[in-house]
């Protein structure tokens, strides 16, 4: 559970928007969503190796 003191004076909309960070750290809904639909593991792999590939090739053009 979240608590996030809220200091005499402050202004509500400051309080929420420390919340929705706070909460926004602890990746809930993150978790929640990926959770939603299963996904084989020989998927999340391909999906691993795509994204490896990608970033290489951007390190790659970087480098020239």
């Amino acid at each position: 559970m979240l608590i996030i003191p809220i200091k005499e004076g402050e202004n509500i909309d400051r309080a929420l928007k420390r919340f929705k960070r706070k909460f926004d750290k602890t990746g809930t809904m993150r978790s929640l969503r990926k959770r939603q639909a299963f996904t084989k593991p020989s998927v999340e792999r391909r999906a691993q190796i795509q994204k490896a590939q990608y970033i290489q090739g951007l390190r790659d053009r970087e480098e020239i």
